[in-house]
């Protein structure tokens, strides 16, 4: 894709998304600390700012070049920045694209990631008209997999040794929600 892209403000029930900002370094100074979260995405591992800022930029680089939407998810009532979650585009040309989202552990088990997949999933299906999403969750994380089906993913099947995480294949569930199953 060369076309640059706007990241919207959305809502999200009590929270907001929202195109990355330079300020949100603290979030990724946290995420950074995250056993889990720099395995599986560009989050550095070890935060510096410098790296900080690099990944905010990515974030920006992301919109710009077309390829997603990242948003960060933040709490309307105080500001607190949970987590993000991205909206990809790569395969948009096959009528589908792919959603990803973490929250950082301070933010855990308060309903952003479950809001926020619902607010970028209802947007991407019905006002980007995007036919299908999808997402790949490793079968050991539980909540995750809990968030994708009470948000009304449904489970497709297993995809054995689908992704590199780390220094090892990993196995996934393949999720969707159609445009369809809206009604």
């Amino acid at each position: 894709m060369d076309q640059s892209l706007a990241v919207p403000h959305l809502t999200a029930g009590r929270f907001v998304l929202r195109p990355w900002q330079i300020d949100d370094l603290d979030l990724v100074r946290e995420a950074s600390d995250d056993a889990y979260i720099p395995l599986i995405t560009t989050v550095p591992s070890s935060y510096s700012d410098t790296e900080g800022t690099a990944f905010v930029h990515r974030q920006w680089d992301r919109a710009v070049s077309g390829s997603g939407y990242p948003f960060v998810i933040v709490r309307s009532e105080d500001g607190k920045r949970m987590g993000t979650i991205g909206l990809w585009l790569r395969d948009r040309g096959q009528g589908r694209a792919s959603l990803g989202y973490w929250v950082v552990q301070s933010a855990r088990g308060q309903g952003a990631a479950s809001a926020a997949l619902r607010a970028v999933a209802m947007w991407g299906l019905r006002d980007l008209l995007i036919p299908r999403l999808e997402l790949h969750i490793e079968p050991w994380n539980a909540a995750s997999l809990r968030t994708a089906e009470h948000v009304g993913f449904h489970r497709e099947g297993l995809l054995r040794s689908w992704q590199q995480v780390g220094t090892e294949r990993r196995d996934m569930y393949m999720y969707s929600l159609l445009s369809a199953d809206l009604g």
